[in-house]
């Protein structure tokens, strides 16, 4: 690749799921003049079909690594072809176009790795379907570790808050035997290490919730916090890390605790995630810490009933380009 000017990044953008939003977010995102090249990986065909359908004009050129980088012009938008297995009617999810979804993310994730791109930024995939075409896919989060190595952790962020997780997909009644020391040390160490490191905070403050009600309750409504999240919260505060806990999640999320915070601590899914979600819903990105790329993504599904139909809010895409953008100008 010929070396421009390097204070303009090159991020890497998955279509996604292409019979949902993926491909229209793709087509709102280059009707906006952007300071950093976005090259969306995807199949130009079903990029020009859909632009054509949402009644929106866009020049697609294809990716040249070899030219520099340069900023994105509204109207304009950089495509790495990927091809799609069968054609794609907006809503009608087909197993047949798996590997396509599967080849974006990876030519993403490998150009990352090459330094072809600075930072990715993922489009809404739909697990079901790709499990349904016989390829045993957990989600894009673990997908990507796999091929970059490293301790995935996952963040939301929306303006005012962030809540990183120690479990992310397990059924619930998994979640208490996987919050072991040997995780929870993991995950704290990758969490402030970030924090610091692309998130230029100096001294992180991390809030870290109990697992049980009211953080157990000395021991009345569970042990886990006594035995194991206690013990290994006092070994960081040893080294001088600013981590309180472990609190009660029903009263950690207040500002008397969120407003001097700089992350949240969650035990699991569904206990950090539905706060967040409220208070930022389609102005939220979730980031992948951990590994040794840059990886965000939107805060929403594949949303296929409004596919093609102009009706998909470009919100959370927007906050997830402006939080990889951020964060590799921070390394």
């Amino acid at each position: 690749m010929v070396v421009g000017d390097s204070s303009i990044k090159r991020i890497a953008l998955t279509s996604g799921e292409p019979a949902g939003i993926g491909p229209d977010l793709c087509i709102q995102i280059a009707q906006q003049a952007l300071p950093c090249e976005l090259v969306v990986i995807g199949s130009p065909q079903l990029l020009k079909q859909r632009a054509e359908q949402l009644g929106y004009s866009v020049q697609l050129n294809i990716f040249d690594s070899q030219l520099p980088p340069k900023s994105q012009t509204a109207g304009n938008l950089t495509v790495l072809p990927a091809e799609l297995t069968e054609p794609v009617q907006c809503g009608q999810l087909n197993p047949a176009n798996s590997c396509y979804v599967l080849t974006t993310i990876t030519a993403a994730t490998k150009g990352c790795l090459d330094k072809l791109f600075d930072a990715m930024v993922t489009a809404p995939v739909h697990k079901a379907v790709i499990n349904e075409a016989g390829i045993a896919f957990s989600g894009h989060t673990e997908f990507i570790a796999d091929i970059t190595g490293g301790y995935p952790v996952m963040m939301l962020e929306t303006p005012g808050l962030r809540v990183a997780l120690v479990t992310i997909h397990l059924p619930l009644v998994q979640v208490p035997q996987a919050i072991t020391a040997t995780r929870l040390r993991t995950v704290i160490g990758v969490l402030h290490q970030d924090l610091q490191t692309r998130f230029n905070i100096a001294n992180p403050k991390i809030l870290v919730c109990g697992l049980n009600p009211h953080a157990g309750e000395d021991g009345h409504l569970g042990r886990e916090e006594i035995d194991v999240i206690e013990p290994v919260l006092n070994s960081f505060r040893r080294q001088g890390m600013d981590i309180q806990g472990p609190l009660p999640a029903d009263t950690l999320f207040t500002p008397q605790y969120l407003e001097s915070a700089d992350a949240v601590l969650a035990m699991y899914h569904d206990q950090g995630l539905p706060v967040l979600k409220h208070k930022g819903f389609g102005q939220a990105v979730n980031i992948t810490l951990g590994l040794p790329i840059i990886r965000t993504s939107v805060d929403h599904g594949t949303a296929l009933t409004l596919a093609g139909t102009g009706k998909a809010d470009l919100g959370s895409l927007q906050y997830a380009l402006h939080t990889a953008l951020t964060m590799a100008n921070n390394l």
